[in-house]
C-alpha cells in the first residue's frame, strides 16, 4: 500500500466510479483499475462492490477511507514541513539549556506561538553536548547552547550575549579572586558538561585554587535558594536573576574576562533546513540581544 494507491482509491469514492476518477487524475481507466485491484490484493479485501455500471464502496472501504484522508493529509503536512519557502508547520523539537528556557525563550516563544499557529513546539533541556548531538542525530530541530561550536555539521546563529555573575549570599565579602571565597563554603553547579560549571572551574584552576566541594543541583531556582540561605556560592547568567524575589538575599561578584560573558547560539544541521527553525531564528534576532 503507497498514497499514489490512496490518492487514487479516494479519488474513485468521491468521483463516484473509476471512469470519472480517471478524467480527474488524467489517467486512463485500466491504470486506476490496476490501482484498485492492486490495492484489493495488498490489503486481502474486496474495496468495492459493483451494482451494476456503478460501483459500491464496502464496509471495509470506508474504513480504509479514513485512513486514507488521514494520511495524505500528514503526508502532505509533511512535505510542506520540509519546504523552506513555505510557511512553518508541524512539530519544532527544540533543546536548550535551562537558564535560556527559563528566561530567554519565554518571550520569543509566544510570539512565534502567535506568527506560527500551525506549528507544535516541543521543548527540551541538557547539557550542550547534549543537546548538539540530538541535532546531529535527527532528534531535535535546532538547539540553544554555549559557545564554542567546533562541529562543522552545525549551522549556528549567536542571539544572545550572556553576562556571567558569581552569586555568594548577601553578608559574604567582596569576590575579586577564587581564593576571595569562604572556605568551608560548597561550589553549587549543574551536572558535569554544564559550560558554566566547566567556567567555574577554569577560573578556579587559573587563580591557582582548587574547589574543594561541589554540590550539584537541577534547578537555578533550587541554586538561589540555597546560596541565600549561605550554603555556597554558584556561577550564572545574570539575567537568571532578574526578578528573583529573594534577590536581596545575595550579592553578586563580577569575573574577569575571559569568564565574564558567553554566547548563547542557535544551531542546527546544515543539510536539513527547515521553515520553522529559520521561522524561529528571525524571531531571536528581532528579540534577543543580537551578538556581533
Amino acid at each position: 500500500m503507497d498514497l499514489t494507491d490512496l490518492h487514487v482509491f479516494r479519488t474513485v469514492v468521491e468521483a463516484g466510479g473509476v471512469t470519472a476518477a480517471a478524467n480527474k487524475l488524467h489517467r486512463v481507466q485500466s491504470n486506476v483499475t490496476a490501482r484498485i485491484q492492486k490495492l484489493e490484493e495488498d490489503l486481502g479485501t474486496p474495496l468495492f462492490t459493483r451494482a451494476g455500471k456503478r460501483l459500491q464502496i464496502t464496509p471495509a472501504g470506508r474504513t480504509l477511507l479514513d485512513y486514507a484522508h488521514r494520511l495524505l493529509a500528514l503526508a502532505e503536512e509533511a512535505r510542506a514541513a520540509l519546504q523552506t519557502d513555505a510557511p512553518p508547520r508541524g512539530l519544532l523539537t527544540l533543546g536548550t539549556m535551562e537558564s535560556t528556557a527559563g528566561v530567554r525563550l519565554p518571550g520569543p516563544l509566544a510570539e512565534y506561538h502567535r506568527k506560527y499557529p500551525d506549528v507544535r513546539v516541543e521543548l527540551h533541556t541538557g547539557s550542550p553536548r547534549e543537546l548538539m548531538a540530538k541535532v546531529l542525530a535527527g532528534e531535535s530541530d535546532a538547539a540553544m547552547v554555549t559557545e564554542p561550536v567546533s562541529e562543522p555539521r552545525l549551522a549556528t546563529l549567536p542571539v544572545f550575549d550572556e553576562e556571567l555573575v558569581l552569586v555568594t549570599a548577601a553578608d559574604h565579602p567582596p569576590v575579586k579572586k577564587p581564593g576571595d571565597i569562604r572556605g568551608e563554603a560548597s561550589v553549587l553547579v549543574f551536572h558535569p558538561g554544564c559550560p558554566h560549571r566547566e567556567r567555574l572551574e577554569r577560573w578556579f584552576g587559573q587563580g591557582g585554587r582548587e574547589i574543594a566541594r561541589t554540590v550539584e543541583l537541577a534547578s537555578y531556582h533550587v541554586m538561589l535558594g540555597c546560596v541565600a540561605a549561605g550554603m555556597g556560592s554558584a556561577l550564572m547568567p545574570r539575567s537568571v536573576l532578574e526578578g528573583y524575589v529573594g534577590r536581596s538575599k545575595l550579592r553578586e561578584h563580577k569575573l574577569p574576562a575571559p569568564f565574564q560573558r558567553a554566547k548563547t547560539l542557535l544551531v542546527w544541521r546544515r543539510d536539513q533546513p527547515q521553515a520553522k527553525v529559520s521561522a524561529l531564528a528571525e524571531i531571536l534576532k528581532k528579540g534577543g540581544k543580537r551578538v556581533a
